[in-house]
């Protein structure tokens, strides 16, 4: 038997299985999507927490590897947004990224880092375009000095438009920056106030446009359908926006029903009413055609990119379970000691994040125990993140780290969702429809829980 795994209620291969009907696109699942699909996780207790860190600590990094840089402070709540932590201020942000590069100058001193080759930098939050034009080229030069990147590393930095002006810009671009993701959601100027987005449809297109005017990297935006108050000419109209600025990629997200929210609480008390969840599907459809159409390129279930300079390494390398270094308060990451992976968050409270740096003690506050099968599990969420997923391939490797053959386990399972309109075989690739790539989290989902089921069986009987 696995340790430290408690014994799940054992559930029929029937309740993996999707709801058949004539609208997959809208019917295939029921209730609350996981926004990633995670199998097995389990505590480590938190007397046992420094012993292990400094094991992770002292394991050279796997390849491929990525890191995470966290700026947790925004400079509103957004209506939907269920990560917002820390009120911005200006007077903060240069003692936050001491903070950042004392941790950095920490990491570079990690055993054997020096052969590893770190292939994506995510900046990410919170707002990391509201620091300042010079704290923030101070931390990606940070990075860019202290951590072993690839030649072409992709480094990202998140953000919105509102406070990020061209100064900014250029200064990000000219430290190493190579990639911009900002925050659109929607063009539409009413839904934008309710929102809460600064920015005007006008300025928008304007700051879009003069980034793409700089040609120093990949421009790439999020948009987000079953907004409150969204029909399909909106997204529409949405749609062939972005493809008429040219940028370089783009995200195409279900709005998430997060709790703790302002829409949440506005949802509650009737002021507003987002898209029904059997409405979604529709929303995703109009998105995939539209972008089809114009000749972009799926790279993911959600991400699409116009020409090559989109690239998308990070998400695709982080959802795959690249080995991840976290950097800053609140910043996850992902390192494995002995064939155990484990995930890690850093101590969210920003004076007690920059107190353990100055007092040389660790940041991180807690660590998860991956599943025992999560380099298998891994192979699985990559290659359903873009859209497809190798038998032949996975069947050798669940052989080799089980000692099972793949067919008897999930040939059941596939068959349904093929009946389901989710998949298609062709020859070793198990393909996603449409409505697959819709529902590829739940998909992913069901297949790494019945996998993990079937698995901990194994081990029991042995």
């Amino acid at each position: 038997m696995t340790p430290n795994r408690p014994v799940a209620t054992r559930r029929p291969l029937e309740a993996f299985f999707a709801q058949e009907s004539s609208a997959p696109l809208a019917h295939a699942f029921s209730g609350q999507r996981p926004v990633h699909p995670f199998v097995g996780l389990t505590p480590v207790a938190a007397s046992e927490v420094p012993a292990r860190w400094r094991q992770l600590a002292e394991t050279p990094l796997g390849h491929p590897a990525v890191a995470y840089v966290h700026v947790p402070y925004c400079a509103n709540h957004c209506l939907f947004c269920g990560f917002y932590q820390h009120a911005w201020r200006e007077e903060a942000g240069s003692a936050y990224v001491d903070a950042l590069i004392t941790q950095l100058q920490r990491e570079r001193d990690r055993p054997d880092l020096s052969a590893a080759a770190i292939r994506a930098v995510y900046f990410g939050g919170g707002t990391p375009t509201l620091l300042s034009a010079a704290d923030l080229a101070r931390a990606i030069a940070a990075v860019r000095e202290q951590l072993p990147l690839a030649a072409d590393c992709e480094i990202t930095i998140e953000g919105r438009v509102h406070g990020f002006g061209l100064d900014k810009a250029r200064a990000a671009f000219a430290a190493g920056a190579n990639r911009l993701s900002l925050g659109v959601q929607t063009f539409d100027e009413r839904l934008r106030q309710r929102l809460g987005r600064k920015a005007s449809r006008a300025e928008l297109l304007s700051a879009l446009e003069a980034l793409m005017e700089l040609d120093q990297g990949a421009i790439v935006i999020d948009l987000i359908f079953g907004l409150p108050g969204q029909d399909a000419a909106i997204w529409a109209d949405d749609l062939h926006t972005l493809i008429g600025l040219g940028l370089d990629g783009a995200d195409l997200y279900a709005l998430k029903q997060m709790r703790d929210t302002p829409l949440a609480s506005a949802i509650a008390n009737g002021t507003l009413t987002p898209a029904a969840p059997e409405q979604l599907g529709a929303f995703y459809q109009q998105g995939a055609e539209l972008l089809d159409a114009a000749r972009w390129e799926p790279l993911s279930s959600s991400h699409w990119r116009q020409g090559t300079r989109e690239r998308n390494l990070y998400n695709l390398l982080v959802k795959a379970g690249a080995d991840c270094l976290g950097i800053g308060a609140g910043a996850g990451g992902s390192l494995q000691v002995g064939g155990q992976a484990y995930a890690f968050r850093n101590t969210a409270d920003i004076e007690d994040y920059q107190r353990r740096l100055a007092e040389g003690e660790p940041v991180v506050a807690g660590l998860m125990r991956h599943s025992p099968h999560a380099r298998l599990f891994n192979r699985i969420k990559g290659e359903l993140e873009r859209g497809h997923l190798d038998l032949v391939g996975l069947a050798a490797d669940l052989q080799a780290h089980a000692n099972r053959e793949l067919a008897p386990l999930t040939d059941p399972l596939f068959t349904q969702w093929q009946h389901a309109g989710l998949v298609m075989r062709d020859g070793r690739w198990l393909e996603l429809t449409l409505a697959g790539r819709f529902w590829q989290v739940p998909l992913t989902q069901n297949l790494l829980e019945w996998l993990d089921q079937c698995l901990m069986e194994t081990s029991s009987d042995a």
